[in-house]
């Protein structure tokens, strides 16, 4: 503890930080997380490898059509070609008589020819345009609904809260599973279907933020100075539930792919000829003794990008609340944990007590 220039009792914390605007401090605060930092560097090349390697489809509803120029299939849409040799729709000869994975086709072949690489790439496309659509829209849905239900409570609360209720009753795969069927398996309409009934749990969150905050002196004082509702609302109460709803929002992508790759795993999901990363699962399933490398990477990148969001979502938690911060990932945080360390608060500082400590005492 020190002394400011007015003469006010400063912490250590409040030393590093000061002259610093909220996101730098945010972003210093997420830095310290390296679980996080790293998974910001594997997410973002995953991304760029999947949309990069194998070209993009833009428009289309997922099928194929015969070029006109070249009578060969395509994907129906305009189709950008990629720097891979190969495509996920080609049926080709196979290297090897099992499709076991050659230098010129280093995650295998499938049944057909087809290269299993580039059905990963395509598969991890769909997979990640799901999770990024569902993350926003339900996120935008969430906070607005949300938000209005704290805000003017009452009636408002009511009816929106019921209705989140009412959702949430009917288990989110069971809802996919219906709404995906509905809309053809195509992975637009289906990650907007999806993103259309996620959002309660967000909503209930920021609800519950909304309570809290309205009740503060700073909301009492923008009414009294005679600021709209729609004022206060977006401009005092929402910045400060930020935190919260980012790190829900990583928590709802992450669970996302999840829900997607599993729809798709049984079939009601995206549907051929289109590929995702759980249809590739289901597709191969009875090839899994025989030949396992068919279901080692679409797994490995389900996991991987789970992981990485949820990585994220600990550290911009831990960047939005240091009260919560978790050290479990760390070096000291193993130890403390290994020998019974426990952590108290006093005045937002972490102490740590340790087991040679507390014998002492």
């Amino acid at each position: 503890m020190s002394l400011d220039a007015q003469g006010r009792e400063t912490t250590i914390e409040q030393e590093a930080t000061i002259g610093l605007s909220q996101g730098q401090v945010i972003w210093k605060r997420f830095k310290k997380h390296k679980l996080a930092v790293i998974s910001i560097f594997v997410l973002a090349t995953t991304i760029i490898l999947a949309f990069t390697s194998v070209g993009i489809v833009i428009g289309g509803n997922g099928q194929l059509v015969v070029d006109k120029e070249t009578l060969l299939l395509r994907p129906d849409g305009w189709y950008i070609k990629g720097w891979w040799q190969w495509d996920w729709f080609t049926v080709g000869a196979k290297d090897l008589v099992n499709g076991a994975p050659t230098w010129n086709h280093p995650f295998g072949q499938d049944d057909i020819g087809r290269d299993i690489f580039a059905r990963v790439m395509r598969g991890m496309q769909q997979s990640l345009l799901v999770t990024f659509i569902v993350g926003f829209l339900s996120t935008a849905i969430g906070v607005v609904l949300g938000s209005l239900a704290g805000y003017y409570r009452k009636w408002t609360d009511s009816v929106i809260m019921r209705v989140a209720d009412i959702i949430l009753i009917v288990p989110v795969l069971v809802l996919g599973a219906v709404l995906g069927r509905s809309v053809g398996g195509g992975a637009l309409f289906l990650a907007i279907m999806l993103g259309l009934v996620a959002w309660p749990g967000l909503a209930r969150l920021v609800r519950g933020e909304f309570l809290s905050l309205r009740e503060r002196e700073f909301v009492d004082a923008a009414v009294v100075s005679g600021a709209s509702a729609r004022h206060i609302i977006f401009k005092h109460i929402l910045p400060n539930s930020i935190g919260v709803i980012v790190v829900n929002t990583t928590l709802l992508m992450s669970a996302a792919i999840l829900i997607e790759t599993s729809l798709s795993f049984l079939g009601f999901g995206i549907t051929p000829p289109d590929v995702s990363l759980g249809q590739i699962i289901n597709e191969y399933q009875t090839a899994f003794q025989t030949r396992p490398w068919l279901f080692w990477y679409p797994g490995l990148f389900i996991i991987l990008i789970a992981l990485c969001i949820n990585f994220i979502g600990d550290g911009l938690r831990d960047a939005f609340d240091p009260r919560q911060r978790r050290d479990d990932f760390t070096k000291e945080g193993f130890f403390k944990s290994l020998f019974g360390g426990k952590k108290i608060e006093a005045d937002h500082d972490e102490v740590i007590v340790g087991t040679t400590q507390r014998e002492n005492i």
